[in-house]
């Protein structure tokens, strides 16, 4: 059995987090040298049951497209994840709640246990929370526009972070954010293992 569907099987049974809504939600087991990394799913991920399936979705497979690979196939390649992968809830005022650091240190090991199993040579953390997983930031302006050598997991790669691209925020449609969106993208089209899962078979 391929041990990410195994790994999957696991994790869908998870009820760590009382505040956190299922269903738990997962891309598609594949072994692949790129590893994507969002926030949590939205409310609609749970009824479509897969990750980015609504609004930010179309702007992030828009983003690869430009790259390379469209939405189908980019979902067919490249395994994506989260850093909790059940749905926050609403805050009172509206908008999604972020996970609190409980929630966050609870989904830790089913990241790292993919990482590990999947050595990826490309990190794609997408969004400020993401990111913090992977390297320290206070500022996206810090960190997006530039490739970064890590560690996660005890496993070396590289890191190429986003910015989310839920439809409230501005900061990748306004400058600086969006040249340094430019720039991100470059990198990761530029990068051997985006190359590789470009040339892949169907």
């Amino acid at each position: 059995m391929n041990p990410l569907l195994h790994h999957q099987q696991t994790l869908r049974n998870c009820t760590l987090c009382p505040s956190m809504i299922g269903p738990v939600i997962t891309g598609t087991p594949v072994l692949s040298p790129v590893y994507l990394i969002g926030q949590a799913p939205g409310a609609r991920e749970g009824d479509i049951g897969r990750p980015f399936g609504w609004t930010a979705g179309k702007t992030l497979f828009g983003w690869f497209s430009r790259i390379g690979l469209d939405e189908e196939r980019f979902r067919r390649r490249v395994y994506i994840a989260a850093v909790c992968r059940c749905f926050p809830g609403k805050k009172p005022k509206g908008g999604d709640r972020v996970p609190n650091g409980k929630e966050i240190d609870n989904c830790a090991p089913w990241l790292h246990a993919e990482v590990k199993l999947l050595k990826p040579q490309l990190i794609i953390p997408v969004g400020k929370l993401a990111i913090q997983q992977c390297l320290p930031v206070t500022r996206l302006v810090e960190v997006i526009g530039s490739a970064h050598r890590i560690s996660l997991a005890g496993i070396a790669t590289d890191a190429v972070p986003l910015p989310h691209p839920s439809g409230a925020s501005t900061w990748h449609r306004t400058e600086p954010g969006k040249t340094l969106l430019e720039r991100a993208l470059t990198l990761i089209h530029d990068h051997p293992a985006w190359n590789e899962i470009c040339k892949a078979a169907p």
